[in-house]
């Protein structure tokens, strides 16, 4: 391998390790602001105990996402010297926006939430968990958007004298028609991951706590948690549908390579079919054969018309090659065939944890079945697998782009992975990936070990809120005065 293939491999394996982690602290912020929420309108200790936590879950998911996070910026000036010297004036616009305005909202007020308890006035402190959830969402739009530039690039202009890329527009930029279609997936899929580790960990202690006959804390504090988690993954799961079928049609105007990479559609064909199973090599394009196909249904998420033609991969080759120049524009077809199938499929695990949630907990019953035990835990891993598996699929169906041609709109902004790698040794790049890779590794056993251990200890009877309502009504003065002086 040359220092091109080692670091692609270096800056795909720290992004899939980051993106783990990224996903819970989107959804999970929101949860935790609902839970309190619910303890500040009904004065219940439950809530305030749930609040507790799966606070502290997100706490530990938190901070090993910011230290992961961290390097993925320095990984352009590192690896990818000559693509930031290209765009850097561009892309590093909405970056500086979600460290100025996004991380710094969501790490002093999730500061003032950690500290704020008992200090902090009720709806004060509430405010700064949801102002966290703000703040991580926003954080979340701006890292979309710059991607999506990467995927679709608006607002900016080619200067031929300095040939970088200049910004015009960061209100163009912003408002990317790919970020506003990519960020409500993004979140929707983030709601379904966060939903359902609560809900898988909720079902898990039910079932634990019915068996050894501990029917109290199942049913006044873990059964609600999980419905209300169940119901936010039945929703969460409709809007990744809706929000993926904008996507597929937007995809297949902008990127119409990556949209036949999909269905390793190697030919045009009108009415085009959605496989579920093929076998061959995917990447020569000679031996692929679709076992098992729905008729039309890929010519119909390209544009609501099971009958519309698509375009295949060779035929859109020989147009790139005539457009840009002599070159492979094929991605991967074999990862981008196999990635799209796995965002999809490994939703499912959610959706029958939901729908079998909903069925044991009806009419007030706490589950002590231990199948439902061993599925809330089965279930926790795959929206993580399912959302890595659709970050996957989007950056290696824009391959060998590492900024996409804008096909309809700006000329000459466009960059091959090739053209934006920094210069260096091979041994170097070596070096820096193992060393990148057995941190992430440890960090990776750290974040695991921590979550695993919080979720077996459960929540701690100190946790309780100590005071009654009365007593909590003149807490809160109390905390008013020290806050103000």
């Amino acid at each position: 391998m040359d220092a091109l293939d080692v670091s692609r491999w270096q800056f795909g394996i720290t992004t899939v390790y980051h993106f783990i982690l990224v996903p819970l602290t989107i959804g999970l912020a929101p949860i935790i602001a609902a839970m309190q929420t619910m303890w500040v309108i009904t004065k219940k200790d439950s809530w305030y105990r749930l609040t507790k936590f799966f606070g502290k879950l997100f706490l530990i998911n938190f901070a090993l996402g910011v230290a992961t996070g961290i390097v993925q910026e320095f990984q352009f000036g590192m690896n990818w010297s000559e693509y930031s010297r290209f765009v850097g004036d561009v892309f590093g616009a909405p970056l500086a926006l979600e460290g100025l305005v996004a991380f710094f909202l969501e790490s002093t007020f999730l500061g003032l939430w950690i500290f704020g308890w008992g200090r902090l006035p009720k709806f004060v402190h509430l405010a700064t968990i949801w102002l966290v959830a703000i703040g991580v969402n926003a954080s979340a739009y701006f890292i979309i958007a710059a991607n999506s530039w990467m995927q679709h690039p608006v607002g900016a202009r080619y200067n031929p004298e300095t040939e970088r890329a200049e910004l015009t527009s960061i209100w163009e930029l912003l408002a990317n028609n790919t970020a506003l279609a990519a960020f409500p997936h993004a979140v929707a899929g983030a709601f379904l991951t966060a939903a359902t580790f609560v809900a898988g960990i909720s079902g898990w202690w039910m079932v634990r706590e019915a068996r050894k006959g501990g029917d109290k804390n199942s049913r006044s504090m873990f059964r609600p948690a999980a419905r209300l988690s169940f119901v936010v993954m039945i929703v969460a799961g409709g809007a990744l549908a809706i929000t993926g079928d904008i996507q597929g049609k937007l995809m297949f105007e902008q990127q119409p390579m990556k949209m036949a990479s999909a269905e390793s559609l190697c030919d045009t064909e009108t009415g085009a079919s959605f496989s579920l199973l093929t076998v061959g090599t995917h990447n020569n394009c000679e031996s692929v054969e679709h076992l098992i196909s729905i008729p039309g249904l890929t010519s119909f998420l390209a544009e609501n018309d099971f009958g519309a033609t698509v375009q295949g991969v060779n035929q859109l080759q020989e147009q790139y090659e005539q457009q840009f120049g002599p070159g492979n524009y094929k991605p991967n077809l074999f990862v981008t065939y196999w990635a799209f199938r796995m965002m999809i499929g490994l939703a499912a695990g959610s959706a029958l944890l939901a729908l079998a949630g909903l069925w044991v907990t009806r009419g007030g019953r706490v589950p002590d079945q231990k199948w439902f035990s061993w599925l809330s835990l089965a279930a926790i891993p795959t929206p993580f697998l399912a959302n890595s598996a659709g970050w996957i699929f989007t950056e290696m169906g824009r391959q060998p782009w590492v900024v996409a041609p804008n096909l309809t709109g700006i000329d000459q902004i466009r960059l091959t992975v090739d053209q934006g790698v920094s210069d260096h040794p091979v041994t170097l790049v070596v070096a820096s990936l193992v060393t990148f890779t057995l941190l992430y590794a440890a960090l990776g056993c750290v974040w695991f070990f921590l979550i695993r251990r919080y979720v077996i200890e459960g929540p701690l009877e100190h946790d309780a809120h100590p005071h009654t309502d009365d007593e909590s009504d003149e807490d809160d003065e109390t905390a008013q005065l020290s806050f103000a002086y």
